[in-house]
């Protein structure tokens, strides 16, 4: 069957179309590692090498994901580049560590595997069902054939067969989940004090002389060292702004027609029944079983009701055999040329495919439509294609001529400008983290610091950025790394040293509070009133408390259980620098209902399971090695070696 859709399809990136399967478990590596490549190697796992124009796709794919995904939420001057381009190298890397031993565990996809998960993917579907057409162009669109995403998907299914055989069989006892539910699920009566850190500041504040502020200057130089940063020239060209050329005259559109009436095709379908005989052990006795059903068939029998009693396909057995409507392309050959041999009505086989014998009716039949030329969305589809194909000439021409004349002039953006009439425009200022619009794309960000541009004072080569413009870049304005002097940093000097004195100070009335709460003197809310503090009784919380500050929780649940009428005391550092006296007076522990239960163990199961395949991972590593080069932006892969 998928010979068959490998023979009459086409059609989306792997990545996506994989994600689209959803399954579980694909990394970004899914593109086939090759060896033997000119490209430099930036990891070796076992006997697959993944190179740096594999990395530098999947990273760029990464990002714009991850961009997507986060939308106007995505900061880049918060995008750790070095952790992430880390990420996507390791999963890459384990990706392939993963197909590898499987491999060697014999863990195989088959050909009803991948056909299955292909037939469920939404994106190869036209009007609610499997397409071998839609299937084709998704694929071909970019530059896909069915053999290679079939042979990816079909690893992507091995790995998956091993994931699920170690995180289906995590298990736990009902003592532990019992045990875990009581301590995740505890709660505890709390009550705290807050000793606030603003309240000492002004005082602080007032006492700070210069001789302090300067010395803490001279101790911290580091912190008050602005980095380098950059603004950049740049013209950029953009196929979207070029104005849409005249419609064509009749006759190229009657040659445009003739070159793309495939287009313009509605297939021919049947809407199909079928009944399947397995061949089961004895090959002969099957066909003889097929063709007494036939001749039955032949003599007036009831199609359904003979599949309901006797098919082998539980897929469509119930359903009288319906295999609903089929074009070309979905069922094996044979299947295939005996349906579409059929009129209305009539009945075919035995037919063998690999599946076992099928007797084929067609229930109903369309035949193939073909839509002409002098129909207005035909006409409109044509002088659309027209027109994008005479853009993208004159957008390749623009190219051309932008790589030549940036080339040729590489001490100035205005010959380029003025050749293509477009502007010379300006980044704001940004750094190695990168900013805003532009200066947050990674391929604008490793040209704008490299030595060509930074150091030579050059045009970059043109730039092509993910939604398909061109740009070639300049240094427009450049400033060094420098230490911010005292004058301009004063403030910030002043403010650090004050917080951190005020929470200085909070801490040792905190710990000045608690020895006089655990003396047993007096009482916390005595002890806090005489420094103008209160208590706040909370009664029972659990540890995910949403009106108790996370601090505070942490240290309660650290506190062992009070004894008799005693509460247990402790300290608290909050996030804001304020400081907390905890008090622990009762625990609780509930008893979960057998529902609860249930959910607990599953749960730990879960994690049992994951931690389970991480030891897997660990112990794959040491059968098979891995290496990984992962190079900085401008240091030469050999220069940069992790293990």
């Amino acid at each position: 069957m998928l010979q068959a859709i490998r023979d009459s399809l086409t059609g989306w990136v792997v990545w996506f179309i994989v994600g689209l399967i959803s399954i579980p478990f694909v990394f970004v590596g899914i593109e086939s590692f090759r060896t033997g490549s000119r490209d430099p190697v930036v990891a070796e796992v076992g006997d697959v090498e993944i190179t740096q124009g594999q990395f530098r796709a999947a990273y760029e794919q990464r990002y714009q994901q991850l961009r997507n995904m986060l939308g106007e939420n995505f900061r880049a001057d918060l995008f750790d580049t070095a952790q992430f381009r880390q990420s996507v190298l390791d999963d890459m890397a384990q990706e392939a560590l993963l197909r590898q031993y499987a491999d060697q565990e014999g863990l195989r996809a088959t050909d009803a595997a991948v056909f299955t998960y292909i037939s469920t993917v939404p994106s190869f579907h036209r009007e609610g069902r499997f397409s071998a057409e839609a299937y084709r162009e998704v694929l071909a669109r970019q530059g896909y054939t069915p053999d290679r995403f079939e042979a990816q998907l079909r690893n992507a299914l091995a790995i998956e067969q091993l994931r699920l055989g170690v995180l289906e069989s995590g298990f736990v006892t009902e003592g532990l989940a019992r045990s875990t539910y009581a301590l995740t699920e505890q709660r505890r009566s709390l009550a705290y004090v807050e000793v606030p850190a603003a309240r000492y500041r002004p005082e602080i504040d007032a006492q700070l002389d210069e001789a302090a502020i300067a010395a803490r200057y001279e101790e911290t130089l580091a912190q008050y060292r602005a980095p380098e940063r950059l603004k950049l020239a740049y013209v950029v060209l953009d196929r979207e702004a070029l104005p849409a050329g005249e419609a064509p005259e009749d006759d190229v559109l009657k040659v445009l027609y003739d070159a793309e009436k495939a287009r313009f095709v509605t297939p021919g379908e049947r809407k199909a029944r079928h009944i399947l005989i397995n061949f089961g052990a004895d090959k002969a006795k099957a066909r003889e079983r097929a063709d007494a059903l036939k001749q039955q068939l032949d003599d007036g029998g009831d199609f359904a009701a003979l599949a309901q009693a006797e098919s082998d396909d539980v897929g469509s057995r119930d359903a009288g055999g319906d295999l609903g409507w089929v074009s070309r392309g979905q069922m094996v050959e044979g299947f295939e040329q005996a349906l579409f041999g059929l009129e209305e009505g009539e009945v075919a086989g035995p037919v063998e495919t690999e599946f076992g014998y099928h007797l084929i009716r067609a229930d109903e039949v369309k035949a193939e439509v073909t839509r002409t030329l002098e129909d207005p969305e035909v006409r409109e589809s044509l002088v659309a294609l027209f027109q994008n194909r005479e853009r993208d000439r004159r957008f390749q021409a623009q190219q051309e001529q932008l790589e030549q004349i940036a080339f040729e002039s590489p001490g100035s953006l205005a010959p380029v400008a003025e050749a293509l009439a477009v502007p010379v425009q300006e980044t704001g200022w940004f750094t190695r983290e990168g900013g805003e619009g532009l200066s947050a794309e990674p391929q604008v960000l490793e040209a704008a610091f490299s030595p060509e541009v930074l150091q030579d004072d050059e045009n970059s080569p043109p730039l092509s950025l993910p939604d398909g413009r061109l740009l070639v870049i300049r240094k427009a304005a450049y400033e060094a790394p420098r230490q911010k002097p005292l004058d301009e940093v004063r403030a910030e000097v002043r403010e650090a040293l004050v917080a951190e004195r005020a929470q200085a100070k909070a801490l040792e009335e905190a710990e000045a509070l608690l020895e006089s709460a655990r003396s047993r003197e007096r009482s916390l809310a005595d002890v806090a009133a005489e420094l103008g503090l209160s208590v706040r009784a909370t009664g029972l919380v659990t540890r995910s408390q949403e009106n108790v500050p996370a601090a505070v929780l942490s240290a309660l649940f650290r506190l062992p259980r009070p004894t008799g009428d005693q509460a247990s005391l402790g300290l608290a550092a909050l996030e804001n620098g304020d400081q907390a006296v905890v008090a622990l007076s009762a625990v609780e522990n509930p008893e979960p209902n057998p529902v609860v239960l249930d959910e607990q163990r599953r749960q730990l199961a879960e994690l049992t399971a994951g931690r389970e395949f991480s030891a897997l991972q660990r112990a794959m590593r040491e059968m098979i090695s891995v290496e990984t080069r992962l190079p900085e932006e401008d240091v030469p892969a050999e220069e940069a070696f992790i293990n």
